[in-house]
């Protein structure tokens, strides 16, 4: 009999604690209602969630009620199924983020391993993840992504020292550097600020792992859209040697010697067309024409370029390079 009395309560204070996660404030009467108890024995289960570590608050008013507030420290967390495998999925991946958090990634995962009922932790065990592409050394330091995203989300001026790799050394000491940030934003596994530059009037974008933020940081500024108001297009644009909209700045039209089902896997965001059998047309694009060019030459095939002029002195200007690399010209 005690053993199924101590398991009702775990599952009502279980129950509770999910109620108080799910809404701010709760009044003490729903959730007796909700509970379907007394609200006494509401009352003597926030007191008993309050020794295991949670901060729930007493909430004043008519109806008085209920509030789960963030603690000094961390209490037991409670998950249901989907958010545990959830959980265990994120924290594997977490290898590729460039974050630098990989070593605290698999210490937490094997936290919530072990706390898990048997057959979730088959399920997480049976997931196997490798990283096809790891993040690029350097990492960012967690501290300095945390510094960035505060100085985000209070929209106050960052001051910062960048290094720029490939550059001699400046002997002077250079004053930092100012930036409104706006928005920080991973890619690829890097992870990038973009900001207002008040000095030159224009967007910029910063590598993370290269900044070393200073401190204080500067003032407060009205925030502002970056061009396109997507930034996930506007730094995808800036990859492409756009100025502001996700497209190519050169973008050319040829006919391939491949069939189409030759040429898709290797197109990326072009438009394939398929012609007949065994011919193609490609529309597709690059920073440049001599990048497009060399793109399209890697098909390995006969090339008739359509459109535009630009594209054809594309080519001719690599084959007089690769007639000069090859010692006949």
């Amino acid at each position: 009999m005690p053993l199924a009395s101590s398991t009702t309560t775990s599952s009502r204070l279980l129950s509770l604690l999910s109620l108080l996660q799910a809404r701010r404030d709760w009044p003490g009467g729903l959730l007796a209602r909700r509970l379907g108890v007394s609200d006494r024995t509401v009352r003597r289960d926030v007191d008993r969630l309050r020794e295991l570590g949670y901060p729930v608050q007493a909430v004043k008013g008519p109806d008085g009620g209920y509030r789960l507030e963030a603690g000094h420290h961390v209490p037991p967390l409670l998950f249901d199924e989907d958010q545990a495998v959830a959980l265990a999925v994120a924290l594997r991946i977490a290898v590729g983020t460039g974050a630098g958090i990989e070593e605290a990634a698999a210490r937490a995962l094997t936290t919530v391993r072990q706390v898990l009922p048997s057959r979730l932790r088959q399920r997480v065990d049976a997931l196997e993840i490798s990283a096809a592409e790891r993040a690029a050394d350097p990492q960012v330091d967690t501290g300095v992504l945390l510094t960035l995203s505060a100085a985000v989300r209070a929209g106050a001026e960052l001051r910062f020292d960048y290094r720029s790799p490939g550059r001699p050394e400046d002997p002077e000491p250079r004053p930092p550097r100012r930036v409104q940030p706006h928005h920080l934003v991973v890619r690829t596994g890097r992870w990038y600020l973009v900001g207002w530059d008040p000095e030159r009037a224009d967007w910029r974008i910063y590598r993370a792992d290269r900044m070393t933020p200073r401190i204080p940081n500067g003032p407060r500024f009205p925030p502002r859209e970056v061009p396109g108001g997507d930034v996930a297009r506007f730094l995808s644009a800036h990859f492409k040697g756009s100025d502001s909209t996700d497209t190519w700045p050169c973008r050319g039209e040829v006919i391939l010697d491949l069939p189409a089902a030759k040429v898709a896997p290797f197109a990326g965001d072009g438009i394939v067309e398929e012609l007949d059998t065994t011919r193609t047309r490609l529309t597709t694009g690059s920073w440049s024409w001599p990048a497009l060019a060399a793109a399209l030459s890697r098909f390995d095939t006969e090339i008739e370029v359509i459109t535009p002029p630009e594209l054809r002195a594309a080519f001719a200007e690599l084959s007089r390079r690769a007639g000069r690399a090859a010692g006949t010209e």
